[in-house]
């Protein structure tokens, strides 16, 4: 009887591979055995991993990041539409779009976007993207700055007006937002890459206008906050050029940004209500 039992054990532990595992109860377990799979050396089990609270921020940001791409690449796209129906494709009789590739290639679009676009432009059917600047009166009275490039003109200034109302703004009229921002181009580093002394040097060396300190905000962490470098389009690329030379990480703007010319703190659950327009 217990020669038989032995027999049966060496059969099943055959049937074990040499690198199998399973769930049981939660738990992961894996079998070793011998190259001739005689018997089995050891058993051990552990927990699965779970995705915990730092793992789903960075998910998070990682999210954040791919959309922020995904607009750049779609705001550069419309402008080569819009740029070469207004001149052809033709970049040496074309100054606007010879801009707009140039723009393009400082912020890293990939080539194959802008050859696609400047194809979409010659179609049949293809309008052209008209640029619009709506500004608004956001929740809590915070002034906003909507910027809208887009070919069917109604449709957008329905939608905005739908959203807006949604939040509790209103649109207001032209020339009341407007003048309290100032365009420029901005280069964001996470505070993490950089401090702020490397990043006055840099920018100082490049004829950049300022370095802002990130704002800090209760449910924030250093993965959350960035420095600017604001800096005009004339110095853009000595900016970008003396990161890459420290080789330090950074995230360029879509081609310009609006910056407050008096900035004004606000509570985190300002914050949260703001940021979902």
């Amino acid at each position: 009887m217990r020669a038989l039992l032995l027999l049966q054990l060496q059969a099943l532990t055959s049937r074990v591979s040499l690198s199998s595992s399973t769930f049981v109860r939660g738990k992961s377990l894996w079998f070793d055995a011998n190259r001739d799979n005689s018997q089995v050396r050891r058993i051990w089990s552990s927990t699965p991993v779970c995705m915990g609270r730092r793992s789903s921020k960075i998910a998070g940001r990682k999210g954040a990041q791919d959309a922020k791409k995904a607009k750049l690449y779609s705001r550069i796209g419309k402008e080569v539409v819009s740029a070469v129906k207004r001149g052809g494709p033709n970049v040496t009789s074309n100054s606007v779009l010879a801009a707009v590739l140039e723009k393009a290639k400082e912020l890293d679009v990939p080539k194959d976007i802008v050859e696609r676009n400047m194809k979409r432009a010659s179609e049949k059917g293809q309008e052209a993207y008209i640029e619009k600047v709506y500004e608004v009166y956001g929740y809590g009275g915070v002034s906003m700055v909507v910027e809208v490039s887009t070919d069917k003109i109604h449709r957008s200034v329905a939608k905005i007006r739908e959203v807006i109302k949604d939040y509790g703004g209103k649109m207001a009229d032209s020339g009341s937002v407007t003048f309290k921002f100032k365009r420029v181009r901005v280069v964001n580093i996470k505070a993490t890459n950089a401090d702020k002394d490397q990043l006055l040097a840099i920018a100082l060396d490049a004829g950049a206008e300022d370095v802002i300190d990130p704002p800090t905000y209760e449910d924030d962490t250093e993965e959350d906050r960035y420095y600017k470098i604001v800096g005009s389009s004339e110095n853009y690329s000595s900016i970008l050029s003396k990161l890459r030379e420290e080789g330090i990480d950074f995230e360029p703007d879509n081609g310009s940004e609006l910056l407050p010319n008096t900035p004004v703190e606000h509570t985190n659950v300002d914050k949260q209500t703001i940021l979902k327009v």
